[in-house]
């Protein structure tokens, strides 16, 4: 069977897929001019896009829990991928030392975590958790995992991460990735970062039960919280504990949301927030010659969305929506000392 087939068979099978989930919303027309790795990521972040969360009459709400009012929207603005690159790197701590940006997530395989180490190890009171990390989604810059041959069903054929396109929840040894996401998260320690939290590169954790629990088990035994949010406990039937951390939202943009332009999406975002803990997912690097090669041939979550994300949250304009919006930011680091600790 020719490329060409196979990846327009792929393609039909994506489109079902996300149909199958009964997303409306979603583009379907869009999935044809993707390539394969956007949409795997498109499909597992499907899952933060629309959910909610449903709280149960007189039980606590986590706000509540951390000694605010049940009516009080708390923020998380989180910056993916630190580690990634240089430019992912600078422009991650810039936001995170200007504000409102005000947690990240580092991955441990990347090129460059020893930049994004240094820095957590300098800079204690900084929020910053782990990226856990089991694809390696770009054209010509790879990693491998940190355990190396040791994960075998991890790796592609040139002893690199897959690129997301093959569903690890069916092919990755369970025992194997829990070996390789322990690796990260002692190495993380190892250089001196003190992790405020876990969440999974690209969603790759939550393609099966075996996977989530393996997720939720190393975040309980670190007494870390690790992101979830009631579509996760409910699609895999997790068994919540008082020491969980249950997000009421999870909003991340999509490739619609900025091909229609990033400063309308976050400005909706922002003044439609409700009620609860959000945690905002995003992307921070300059469109510069570093990122341009690192995201070659992949405008979806390239250089140019990451400049956008960079520009939006470093200006007056976010500062002043969060106030008039009576917005509070909240880190992981209260999260985690007052809820798991």
């Amino acid at each position: 069977m020719s490329e060409c087939r196979r990846q327009s068979l792929w393609r039909r099978s994506a489109v079902a897929s996300v149909k199958a989930e009964g997303v409306n919303k979603f583009d379907i027309c869009l999935v044809n001019s993707m390539s394969k790795p956007a949409i795997m990521k498109i499909k597992f972040l499907l899952i933060f896009i629309f959910s909610t969360s449903v709280v149960v009459h007189g039980q606590k709400t986590i706000q509540e829990r951390l000694g605010y009012s049940r009516e009080v929207k708390l923020l998380i603005i989180h910056g993916d991928d630190l580690g990634v690159s240089h430019s992912q790197n600078a422009a991650s701590i810039a936001a995170l030392e200007k504000g409102p940006v005000n947690s990240g997530s580092i991955m441990v395989p990347c090129p460059w975590f020893p930049e994004i180490a240094a820095y957590a190890k300098a800079h204690p009171g900084i929020d910053l958790g782990l990226h856990l990390t089991i694809t390696s989604e770009w054209k010509y810059y790879k990693w491998k995992p940190v355990m190396g041959e040791q994960v075998k069903s991890l790796l592609t054929s040139d002893g690199f991460l897959t690129d997301g396109s093959v569903n690890l929840g069916q092919t990755a040894k369970v025992e194997e990735v829990e070996k390789e996401l322990r690796a990260q998260i002692d190495r993380a320690i190892q250089f001196g970062i003190d992790p405020t939290h876990l969440d999974s590169h690209m969603g790759m954790l939550f393609q099966s039960a075996a996977l989530v629990n393996t997720y939720i088990k190393l975040g309980r035994e670190y007494k870390i919280p690790v992101l979830l949010n009631n579509e996760i406990v409910k699609a895999f039937n997790v068994q919540i504990t008082e020491r969980d951390v249950v997000l009421d939202k999870v909003i991340t943009a999509q490739p619609p949301d900025f091909k229609g332009g990033m400063k309308a999406y976050y400005t909706n975002v922002l003044n439609s927030l409700s009620p609860g803990v959000t945690c905002l997912l995003i992307h921070l690097a300059y469109d510069d010659a570093e990122m341009k090669a690192v995201t070659v041939d992949h405008p979806d979550w390239g250089a140019a969305w990451r400049q956008a994300d960079f520009d939006f949250f470093t200006s007056d304009e976010c500062k002043k929506i969060l106030k008039d919006q009576k917005i509070q930011v909240v880190t992981w680091k209260e999260l985690r000392d007052k809820l798991v600790r």
